[in-house]
């Protein structure tokens, strides 16, 4: 489980992202395509073509870390793409949701008490 440090922005890259990226090339993109700083301790999530993996590139203030996951079934929910190059910003309970594959736009609760008591 990644757990994002307080203060810290998590940006959801839309549309697709080629897989095969490292940390310099996910940081490249960050700073030309994505407008923002790589090295600001902020998260930077990535969604590759099939929507089953995705890449969060983080700035730990030494160096660069790169947290993977790929679903066995299902897929991550993504925003549609709505301008090249744009971000949506989450919350860490929404990241926490999206890395489980669940839809972090609506999330529904399983069970609610019938009666209090």
């Amino acid at each position: 489980m990644l757990i994002a440090p307080a203060g810290v922005k998590i940006h959801l890259a839309l549309g697709r992202t080629d897989m095969r990226k490292g940390f310099d090339s996910l940081a490249v993109l960050v700073q030309e395509v994505l407008k923002k700083d790589p090295f600001s301790r902020h998260l930077f999530a990535f969604r590759g073509n099939k929507a089953d993996t995705m890449k969060i590139l983080f700035w730990d203030g030494n160096e660069l870390c790169l947290f993977t996951k790929r679903l066995q079934q299902g897929r991550f929910i993504w925003p549609s793409l709505c301008e090249p190059g744009g971000t949506v910003t989450l919350t860490p309970a929404q990241l926490a949701m999206l890395i489980e594959g669940i839809d972090w736009r609506t999330p529904e609760r399983t069970w609610k008490p019938a009666l209090a008591g």
